[in-house]
């Protein structure tokens, strides 16, 4: 395994591990998911290098533009609940209550 290779994957374990045991905020939590699209974007990027294939893939823009879309939906669930709830703690956001 490469030194790249150990990078992405723990960059994504330890984004994953953030989002499962910091829980507090939802922004916590987006962010969290953002450094796990953004660690996946780079290795979708670099892996036509390291195969050393011509072709260039539509993947990895793909990825940006769905993670860009995650982005947004994120943030309007953020500003619809901090305007509801009065804060952003994923204790008080319960479906039961809605």
């Amino acid at each position: 395994m490469t030194f790249l290779h150990l990078s992405f994957y723990s960059a994504f374990s330890l984004s994953s591990l953030g989002l499962a045991f910091h829980r507090t905020h939802l922004i916590s939590a987006l962010l969290c998911l953002e450094s796990m699209m953004l660690s996946m974007f780079i290795a979708l990027s670099m892996w036509p290098i390291q195969t050393q294939t011509s072709s260039s893939t539509l993947m990895p823009i793909l990825m940006l533009a769905f993670s860009a879309c995650e982005a947004g939906a994120g943030l309007a669930i953020l500003v619809a609940s901090t305007r509801t709830h009065g804060t952003d703690h994923l204790n008080n956001l319960n479906l039961l209550q809605c």
